[in-house]
């Protein structure tokens, strides 16, 4: 049931239509979609409910699923090969391609990213940038960078800092994205016990915080730079408050953006500034609640740049003889050690996450590739999640039983066979296993193995 103060605090808003949101909200039909990793292609036509599933008009990758499966038991999803992601955010996709419809080696902050459904979408559409995923609270930034590292994208550094800390790094970022910790109401249908969280308190609570990240953290932002301001919330206080709020920053103005209006995405205007955003309301989209808006940098600004004084641990020489007799390197990577791991960043983009580290906390950076005993490569599980095409031990195909025990971390059965493999199901990598005379060991990580099945 929908507290009669919520319904009260929506009346008057852009596109509301109290019967039709209350009855969705009754039904409680619950939409299931994901995205597609595009670097990571599926044989659809033998996928068990991909094969059936219905495209998104707002975004390519995306897909509308007939039921909600159990994830947990494929073993393509733990293999970073979609993501499950609520269909309204990938608005942000159509937001890209109005703003930055030929991505290159563009710089994107995505300040709070965790669990990292944007983050992966970003990686994807600025496959040739750099992508910053933020997460200020440490367990979040977990499961962000375990996200990541499965999502296989070897261009995106995770940090973990509060959002002032980004004004050591000023004039910096391309595009920023601040999807703002919020009230929540958009996820009501999908998540009932949402309802008993939200007040009117905590609306206000969010708005000043939503206010104080965005002044906390615009400086970052290069002058000609894009602000997208996303919530999950229906309340004006969080939305359209937020873009008089922006329109008042040095600098800033709201970009209109084209929405196809077959979309049923509701256009919305600030009172003040009358900026642009949109509301997604589930009785008008194939999605859940969701707003968003644009803003540009338009002012002249001081280019003030920080002192770097991070210095990369580049690889020995017998280090890099040892990777060049196992397998081929691309070239266009810059390797170095860091924590007895060896990893590969882009070249293009040495300098920018010399910065980064010299400023901020870093949790994940690049590709790891492994780490060298002797002769041998010990490799890390990254490797094995990377999209790059050249691996350096061969690979092995099993069936789905198996994969499910590869990903419990329980006895298999695999063919004989002599030292490291990378196994595989459906051609997609799942991980790595080192073939012994009567046994195999089993490097999945141990803290994500399914657990309950």
């Amino acid at each position: 049931m929908l507290p009669e103060i919520f319904i009260q605090s929506l009346q008057g808003l852009p596109g509301f239509d109290e019967a039709a949101f209350r009855q969705v909200h009754e039904t409680g039909t619950q939409i299931t979609s994901l995205r597609l990793n595009q670097y990571k292609p599926i044989p659809i036509a033998d996928h068990p409910f991909l094969a059936t599933a219905e495209s998104m008009p707002w975004c390519a990758a995306g897909r509308y699923l007939k039921e909600r499966p159990s994830f947990v038991l494929d073993p393509l999803w733990h293999a970073g090969a979609y993501y499950v992601q609520e269909a309204s955010s990938m608005l942000l996709h159509h937001i890209l391609t109005q703003i930055a419809p030929n991505p290159l080696h563009n710089k994107v902050l995505d300040l709070c990213a965790a669990p990292g459904g944007k983050s992966t979408l970003l990686a994807n559409y600025f496959k040739q940038g750099l992508v910053v995923a933020n997460e200020t609270i440490k367990s979040r930034n977990h499961i962000l960078v375990e996200n990541i590292t499965k999502w296989g994208a070897d261009h995106v550094v995770v940090t973990q800092n509060d959002p002032a800390h980004f004004k050591s790094l000023p004039h910096f970022f391309d595009v920023m994205l601040v999807d703002a910790p919020c009230s929540g109401s958009g996820l009501f249908r999908k998540d009932p016990a949402a309802i008993e969280e939200w007040s009117l308190d905590n609306v206000q609570h969010c708005s000043v915080r939503q206010a104080r990240i965005l002044e906390d953290s615009l400086v970052t932002l290069k002058e000609g730079g894009y602000l997208i301001y996303a919530t999950c919330s229906y309340s004006y206080d969080e939305d359209e408050k937020i873009m008089d709020h922006i329109a008042t920053l040095p600098g800033m103005v709201n970009i209109p953006i084209a929405m196809p209006t077959d979309w049923g995405v509701e256009v919305c205007y600030s009172n003040n500034a009358k900026a642009m955003g949109f509301r997604a309301y589930p009785n008008k989209v194939k999605g859940e609640g969701f707003f968003i808006t644009v803003f540009q940098k338009q002012e002249e600004a001081a280019q003030v740049y920080p002192v770097d004084d991070f210095k990369f641990t580049n690889l020995t020489k017998n280090e890099l003889l040892s990777m060049q007799s196992i397998f081929e390197l691309p070239d266009n990577y810059f390797y170095l050690t860091h924590q007895n791991t060896i990893i590969g960043i882009p070249i293009y983009f040495k300098l920018d996450i010399q910065t980064i580290l010299s400023h901020l906390y870093v949790r994940k950076m690049g590709l790891a590739i492994g780490e060298i005993k002797g002769k041998d490569l010990i490799p890390a599980h990254a490797l094995a999640m990377s999209d790059w095409s050249n691996l350096p031990y061969q690979s092995t195909e099993v069936d789905l039983v198996t994969a499910l025990q590869y990903l419990r971390r329980a006895d298999m059965h695999l063919p004989e066979g002599k030292g490291w493999h990378v196994l595989t199901y459906l051609n997609i990598r799942l991980g790595w296993v080192k073939l012994l005379p009567n046994r195999s060991n089993n490097y999945y990580p141990n803290e994500w193995r399914i657990l309950n099945y």
